[in-house]
């Protein structure tokens, strides 16, 4: 991998009610209480003003239901890649019903956009390594790398890979570009966004982009749509699953703000060219 100074925005482009894992069916709100727009513009200002690119996982539905936004993405000159469609976690799904998901988003985002997305991340994470036959299917459609894996507890993996890595063999497999964690003696801390990046200190978010970059890794940061819109709405949910999914009523703009102020963010498409040329 060669010397990189460059880290990473992503934002998962879904809206206040996609909550996964709630163990209840969760009805779609009328179109006056949709806010993924509103909030995606102000993600989408905040970076032009400063000159940054992101990628930007979109979820197929509502890149359906608002036909503009995945456009008004691409315009901007950011990359589009895929968040599945029904904001379903992955092992809920067949294979055949994950590849359905998957060539369904495709479309449309190709027909919105003349876009095709080469990057994935399953929605809450959940994807696993030991887990063979979702990577296998990215790989036959044409993929180019994953960023599921994110390397927590009760999540994820905690003793996973902290950087971007080939899933298989060199040559033959995706790349995985797991998302920013914070290192520590209770285990690694989720800096990287979500609940994490609003409320732990930002000179622990800081140091962490600073260590991965002295040794020419990206930062990976997340977020979503919902967390620059403190007081939008929440679904009621129980008090654990509200936090982990919600966290508390902090704006990210601010860090956010700083954060592109300070460093230099490309695509994830991007840093996986220069990583390994595709012709």
């Amino acid at each position: 991998m060669p010397l990189l100074t460059y880290n990473a925005i992503t934002i998962d482009v879904e809206d206040w009610y996609h909550v996964c894992g709630s163990g209840r069916v969760i009805p779609v709100p009328p179109r006056e209480a949709w806010r993924v727009r509103s909030n995606l513009k102000r993600i989408l200002v905040l970076l032009d003003e400063h000159g940054q690119k992101g990628t930007f996982f979109i979820l197929g539905s509502v890149a359906e239901n608002d036909p503009d936004l995945a456009t008004m993405i691409c315009s901007a000159g950011h990359e589009i890649a895929s968040h599945g469609y029904s904001h379903s976690l992955v092992p809920d799904l067949t294979p055949q019903q994950f590849s359905d998901e998957l060539q369904l988003t495709e479309r449309i985002l190709m027909e919105q956009t003349g876009q095709r997305p080469v990057g994935y991340r399953a929605p809450q994470w959940s994807l696993s390594e030991q887990t063979g036959w979702p990577f296998a299917i990215l790989r036959e459609r044409g993929y180019l790398y994953d960023s599921s894996l994110n390397p927590l507890p009760f999540i994820g993996d905690s003793n996973g890979s902290r950087v971007p890595y080939r899933l298989e063999g060199e040559g033959t497999g995706l790349w995985e570009i797991p998302p920013m964690v914070t290192k520590s003696l209770t285990g690694n801390l989720p800096t990287g966004g979500g609940w994490g990046f609003r409320l732990f200190p930002f000179r622990t978010i800081l140091a962490t982009i600073e260590s991965l970059n002295r040794k020419h890794h990206p930062a990976v940061l997340y977020l979503h749509p919902r967390e620059v819109d403190p007081e939008g709405p929440r679904l009621d949910l129980p008090l654990l699953k509200r936090f982990v999914s919600y966290g508390t009523r902090m704006d990210a703009t601010p860090r956010l703000n700083e954060l592109c102020r300070r460093y230099r963010f490309k695509t994830l498409k991007e840093l996986v060219y220069e990583w390994q040329p595709v012709s």
